[in-house]
């Protein structure tokens, strides 16, 4: 149900920027999501297209850059993709790591008329 809050605030800021250029349409958003952002992108587009109807955002399409988990392992430095659901250094097997991407979520560009 948190998707519900952000596709409301994607929609918002789209909408002011859309305005600052005087533009009539959205025709697309372009997001980066992390895959450890926890949002799910079916959720995202299904709220977005009860929340966008009346808007210039109406009928946008919404374009998914899906970023991958990256860790830094704080003993040796390593920096690794987390392989199932162990966050294991592959280097020095270390379990303490620290997330470097994958929490983003963000408007990266989108298209105007």
């Amino acid at each position: 149900m948190h998707e519900f809050g952000i596709t409301e605030s994607i929609i918002n800021i789209a909408l002011d920027k859309a305005r600052e250029v005087q533009a009539s349409k959205i025709s697309k958003i372009n997001l980066v999501l992390g895959e450890l952002s926890g949002f799910v992108p079916d959720c995202i587009e299904f709220y977005f297209d009860s929340l966008s109807q009346n808007t210039i955002a109406e009928g946008a399409i919404l374009q998914f850059e899906l970023l991958p988990a990256q860790l830094r392992c704080r003993n040796c430095s390593a920096i690794f993709h987390p392989q199932d659901s162990s966050w294991a250094c592959p280097q020095c097997h270390s379990l303490s790591a620290e997330i470097c991407q994958g929490r983003e979520l963000y408007i990266e560009s989108m298209e105007v008329e």
